[in-house]
């Protein structure tokens, strides 16, 4: 394991869930900085194989462990400076199958990270959701925005309610502890390493496409979302882990540029020269009987571009090309 030392001129960043999807592309880009990273992660979502070309750098440490471990967790954060909690359940097909996971994977891991980095005055970076805003109507949606969500007896808000609490327990430390904390809410982030296996639209439609097989909308595709290349939304989250005029805020994180669901199996098809038929599979049977889907989910992104000069750079087509060449 790397040798880490708090307190020096490098920075030592904690990742929960670092061996995930946006968790190793953020790992990969801190080392390349000079940084040294401590990765957690219990592999229940995340794969080995996604830090499998930095495991061998000496700046770099993986812990298998899962973040409900107060012990370990303490451990860890008395070696770092920032912690990037990212660590959650996800994945709309998970969330609904795994209600109970979800909740106490959410609440409970955040719980032991907030309690952690107080005991040793570490940053936190807390990642939040764009499913907080639920069912609201107020398009682009804004961080000081009302939200609407569905009845308790449907799973599919019980991430989101688990995510408002997760923000919420973040403020309050900040107001109450003066710890410094930054949620920040992902809009539909995508690119290389992503899996389709819980229920995530863009490498299930790729995956699908290559194979020659139907390409699956749920519902009747015209629902409308912005996705965001991970090495635009991993540039956001850097950004405001070195800015101190972000701590105690909150902020979206997300492209603007809206598309349809029918319009992105289109896209896909073309992409893929695939010969797949493009088919529609109702909501009922796709997740759970009375599923409940948002028409439209767009950010206001003025609040972080104003302080940090963030806006996305990376196209749509551009993070598909690269996601289907990493498939093939």
């Amino acid at each position: 394991m790397a040798s880490i030392f708090k307190n020096q001129s490098v920075i030592t960043y904690l990742i929960t869930g670092g061996s995930g999807f946006i968790g190793s592309h953020l790992a990969e880009k801190l080392l390349t900085e000079g940084n040294r990273v401590i990765c957690i992660d219990d592999l229940s979502t995340g794969r080995k194989d996604n830090i499998a070309h930095i495991i061998t750098n000496p700046a770099f440490t993986f812990v298998r462990s899962d973040i409900t471990d107060s012990i370990i967790l303490d451990r860890l954060a008395s070696k770092s400076d920032i912690i990037i909690h990212l660590a959650a359940a996800v994945g709309v097909q998970l969330i609904v199958n795994n209600p109970v996971k979800t909740i106490e994977t959410n609440v409970k891991g955040t719980e032991v990270v907030l309690k952690s980095a107080l005991r040793y005055d570490c940053k936190v970076l807390l990642a939040s959701t764009s499913e907080v805003y639920g069912k609201s109507k107020k398009f682009p949606f804004s961080e000081d925005d009302d939200t609407i969500i569905g009845p308790t007896n449907k799973s599919r808000w019980c991430y989101a309610i688990s995510k408002m609490l997760d923000e919420s327990l973040a403020l309050a430390y900040h107001q109450e502890y003066n710890l410094r904390t930054i949620p920040f809410r992902l809009f539909n982030t995508i690119g290389p390493r992503q899996t389709g296996q819980y229920g995530m639209v863009v490498p299930r439609f790729i995956s699908q496409a290559i194979n020659n097989e139907p390409i699956t909308v749920y519902g009747d595709g015209t629902q409308k979302r912005c996705f965001c290349d991970v090495r635009d939304v991993i540039d956001a989250i850097v950004g405001l882990a070195h800015n101190d005029d972000s701590i105690g805020r909150l902020f979206n994180i997300g492209n603007t540029e809206e598309i349809s669901i029918n319009q992105l199996a289109e896209k896909v098809k073309l992409l893929t020269g695939s010969t797949s038929e493009i088919i529609h599979i109702p909501y009922d049977v796709a997740y759970a009987p009375g599923f409940e889907d948002m028409k439209r989910r767009i950010p206001n992104i003025s609040l972080i571009s104003s302080l940090i000069g963030w806006n996305p750079r990376i196209t749509l087509q551009d993070t598909l090309i690269d996601i289907i060449k990493s498939h093939r």
